[in-house]
């Protein structure tokens, strides 16, 4: 499977919210060009010949290239913080939380890894107001795995002295299969999510659930 099919079928839910379809079309070309090619050799007319559109035709939607990676990179964020939120927030012990917020967030990062590149890798793109916004919502991302740990070590679920530098390569640790997954490997992402959700329990000195009292 190409990058273009990759991007258009198995992450096209990503980007429902990008209206009208033309719009969409562009974005997609974008998020193609740049993790292909990194933001500053990718030129608006190789995302516009991409989206099979006229350079002029791109501006009327976004009005520079900056605009388009400010907005994938606004919405896999928000996607992100959704993800983690929704893990970290449930009902359950902080060991399940935080195996189903890894596992939740590498599956992420594996199954639409395209996109992940683009928004995990180009920050320093951006210019200062839009990486602003950015990092407020990383820093988000950061407070729901941070609550977790905290929690574990609170119940004594967890051993770790350094919740913050443990909450840090937690999620340094996902982010980075965005960059070594290949489609074509070995592993599904739910068989990456399942191992990064053990190594992670792992790493915080989980170890294997209690037994059943009784």
């Amino acid at each position: 499977m190409g990058t273009a099919e990759e991007t258009a079928g198995g992450e096209a839910q990503a980007w429902g919210e990008v209206t009208p379809d033309a719009a969409r079309r562009l974005l997609i070309a974008a998020v193609e060009a740049f993790a292909e090619r990194g933001y500053h050799a990718t030129t608006t007319r190789d995302i516009a010949g991409r989206a099979g559109m006229s350079p002029a035709a791109l501006y009327i939607h976004y009005k520079t290239k900056e605009e388009l990676l400010h907005r994938i990179s606004r919405i896999g964020h928000a996607k992100a913080l959704e993800i983690l939120r929704t893990a970290a927030r449930r009902e359950g012990s902080a060991r399940e939380r935080l195996a189903d917020a890894v596992g939740s967030f590498v599956r992420w990062h594996a199954g639409g890894r395209t996109t992940a590149r683009v928004v995990q890798y180009e920050l320093d793109s951006l210019g200062p107001d839009a990486r602003a916004e950015i990092l407020a919502l990383r820093r988000q991302c950061d407070d729901e795995v941070h609550r977790v740990i905290e929690d574990g070590v609170a119940s004594g679920e967890f051993d770790v002295l350094d919740v913050k530098g443990t909450t840090l390569a937690v999620l340094s640790l996902c982010i980075d299969v965005a960059r070594w997954f290949n489609v074509d490997g070995p592993w599904t992402p739910d068989e990456v999510g399942a191992l990064y959700a053990d190594l992670v329990l792992r790493m915080v000195g989980a170890g294997e659930p209690a037994p059943a009292q009784k």
